[in-house]
């Protein structure tokens, strides 16, 4: 009479204990220093981030290239930085801003919007009108939902320390999937 096989599971449970610790360990990496998931909450971003839309935040694209005008960066709220926000940069350091009845001009100029639809468009002045001057190592930001946001005009220019990612891509709900602008 044969003897029964013996199976071998403990080199197999150590494979596969092996390669689920290599991949948290590479899921960790990411997520800490590369890219992290995010989830929207609020209409200050519509219609380019809808509430509770799920984006990837490049954490590491800033130590790379700068921040650009028309980034949609996240950031520690200013007066209160265990929140974060997400916003659309509109001004950089040095940049002259005027807002007059919704429309904003950076530098004399007025910028295009089109990320910004008539609807979601504010018609009120910042500051009666006046210029401001985007302070050094500082951004000024706004949400597209210019009626809905709290953005610079109530808090003021972001510092760059503040600033810790790039929205990137949507991938929630699926019809939003794709690189974000």
């Amino acid at each position: 009479m044969p003897l029964p096989r013996r199976t071998r599971t403990g080199p197999i449970l150590a494979v596969w204990l092996r390669d689920l610790i290599i991949s948290l360990a590479i899921s960790a990496f990411i997520i800490i220093f590369l890219y992290q998931p995010v989830k929207v909450e609020g209409t200050s971003m519509m219609p380019s981030l809808d509430d509770q839309e799920r984006i990837f935040v490049n954490k590491f694209v800033y130590r790379l290239e700068a921040i650009q005008r028309g980034d949609i960066v996240v950031f520690r709220y200013p007066r209160d930085p265990s929140k974060s926000y997400i916003k659309r940069v509109i001004g950089l350091a040095g940049d002259h801003i005027r807002i007059v009845a919704g429309q904003v001009y950076v530098n004399g100029l007025l910028l295009e919007e089109d990320y910004v639809p008539s609807e979601y468009a504010d018609v009120r002045s910042y500051q009666d009108g006046r210029e401001i001057v985007v302070p050094p190592n500082s951004y000024f930001v706004l949400g597209d939902h210019r009626t809905m946001s709290n953005d610079s005009r109530d808090f003021g220019p972001v510092n760059q320390s503040y600033i810790y990612g790039k929205a990137v891509f949507g991938y929630w709900p699926v019809d939003k999937l794709g690189r974000l602008r």
